[in-house]
């Protein structure tokens, strides 16, 4: 997956749009839930994609970058 700024916003501003936790906004997943992605395999496409991503970022604990955003985009 090739980075884009535009991916951070995505993260906030994009629901998952199905499952348990189908209406959640893809930052706000429980860690458990990504983790679970990760082990399994990450759907194809723009979700999977948001879904690696953010997976990601919690491991590294990245979210802060999450922040202004949030604040910006607040749904």
């Amino acid at each position: 997956m090739n980075f884009e700024p535009q991916n951070l916003i995505d993260l906030v501003t994009t629901k998952m749009p199905y499952g348990k936790y189908q209406g959640t906004p893809i930052y706000k997943l429980p860690e458990f839930y990504l983790v679970w992605y990760q082990q399994k395999g990450y759907p194809q496409g723009k979700i999977g994609n948001l879904l690696a991503l953010m997976y990601e970022i919690q491991l590294n604990g990245l979210e802060y970058l999450l922040q202004p955003i949030i604040r910006k985009y607040r749904m």
